[in-house]
């Protein structure tokens, strides 16, 4: 008390008060943020038990969830099953193979900077395969999101002698997005699992160089039937992936296309287009604000942009009765629609980390022009690649657009993500 008169005396009353409001207002953003903090690190996972799940987990600041970035932030190994001779050869081979595809990066620039973001336009998804091929070519393994493994038989050969116990080495080249290579071996010697992982950038006019490097534990390596390669490292990331992967085995190219083309973006854990049964008849179900942004992506190929968090109503049913059996008036009772601004109100998606994704595996061209696809729920931080299977149908039309006519699935290896619920 004898404070508070002191307060008054010397600094007076409004002084006083101004001070209480600022303490005040930093206390309840602090709880604020503390409860969005929750809110968006709030991630389902299945009830399935997790080999390896009293692992450490390694805080990284500032780490991304990328697998090529994941490298720089795994703790090293305490002891290298490679020796110094063997890292340096090492070094070498992927520098010889760096110098193979110079030719494609001599136009590009890439920032020596944290984000590696290309100086001269963007590396595309045809330079990347071209990258790929190119050291296909020369009879190494190498992969990028968009492109099938070259040579993936050494993959196959190293994983047999894994489940021999005998001694083996593999690298694979990975072309990330920005251009950059990483390069990954994989040593299995003496009963226990390493990567030894190179990074190459590149310089103006496409010399390569060192990135650098580093070493850590594998804590389990499998190969699944259906021709993915998934393996855990002894710490896991904060906010990282469980598991990395690469599919070695490719995709028909049919099935491929299908999956680009009605199945990649859409989402198992944030709305229930994929995990519940449905058709015209039950379509309300489904009908969820959230979904929108993903559905406004397949249909332009943009990211969706808002002014004041609204969308107006005649692009929102425009878009939605495109790609669905539903009408005008069912959007309105269920996806937010406000009359007096006549637009509908933007719900952002929260990323969750790594959740599952579909691919088309088998599909049917109906006689009356929808195609029956059959997609596989693939979830490899839960070593699944076929956690739940999909039979979806779609209706395309000639324009390009085409329609989600009805959805059933299956559980298989993983139960299915729960329903979600409408904010």
């Amino acid at each position: 008390m004898e404070d508070v008169k002191w307060l008054l005396r010397r600094c007076g009353l409004p002084i006083l008060l101004l001070l209480i409001f600022v303490i005040a207002g930093v206390v309840c953003w602090g709880e604020l943020h503390t409860e969005k903090q929750k809110v968006a690190e709030e991630v389902w996972e299945p009830p399935v038990e997790i080999e390896n799940s009293e692992a450490e987990t390694e805080e990284a600041e500032n780490a991304e969830t990328s697998t090529e970035s994941a490298y720089w932030f795994i703790p090293q190994a305490s002891d290298d099953l490679l020796t110094e001779e063997e890292k340096e050869q090492l070094q070498s081979t992927v520098l010889s193979a760096a110098e193979s595809v110079r030719e494609i990066y001599k136009d590009i620039v890439i920032a020596d900077a944290p984000s590696y973001s290309s100086g001269i336009g963007e590396f595309t998804k045809e330079q990347r395969k071209a990258v790929v091929e190119q050291l296909g070519r020369t009879g190494l393994v190498s992969v990028e999101e968009d492109t099938a493994m070259q040579n993936h038989e050494a993959i196959e050969a190293f994983y047999a002698d894994y489940l021999d116990g005998q001694d083996s080495m593999v690298t694979v080249f990975e072309v990330q997005r920005d251009g950059l290579i990483g390069a990954v071996t994989f040593i299995y010697r003496k009963g226990e699992l390493q990567t030894y992982y190179i990074g190459i950038r590149w310089r103006e006019g496409g010399m390569p160089e060192i990135q650098g490097t580093s070493v850590s534990n594998v804590a389990e390596i499998k190969l699944t039937e259906k021709g993915y390669f998934i393996y855990a490292y002894e710490y896991v990331i904060a906010h990282a992936s469980l598991r990395q992967y690469w599919r070695i085995e490719p995709l028909p190219e049919d099935c491929r296309e299908l999956t680009q083309e009605y199945i990649s973006g859409l989402s198992y854990v944030n709305y229930n287009l994929l995990v519940t049964d449905w058709d015209s008849s039950n379509v309300e179900d489904i009908l969820m604000p959230c979904m929108y942004e993903d559905v406004y992506r397949i249909s332009t190929g943009e990211n969706l942009k808002t002014e004041g968090w609204k969308i107006p109503a005649e692009e929102y049913e425009r878009i939605m009765t495109t790609y669905f059996p539903v009408s005008v008036e069912q959007l309105r009772e269920h996806c937010g629609y406000d009359e007096g601004s006549n637009s509908y109100e933007y719900e952002m998606i929260y990323a969750s980390p790594y959740p599952p994704f579909g691919e088309v595996v088998d599909y049917t061209q109906n006689a009356d022009g929808t195609i029956t696809l059959i997609v596989d729920g693939v979830w490899p931080d839960y070593n699944s690649d076929l956690a739940f299977r999909n039979t979806v149908v779609v209706q395309p039309f000639e324009d390009g657009t085409f329609r989600y006519l009805s959805n059933s699935i299956e559980q298989i290896e993983l139960e299915l993500p729960p329903i979600a619920k409408a904010h």
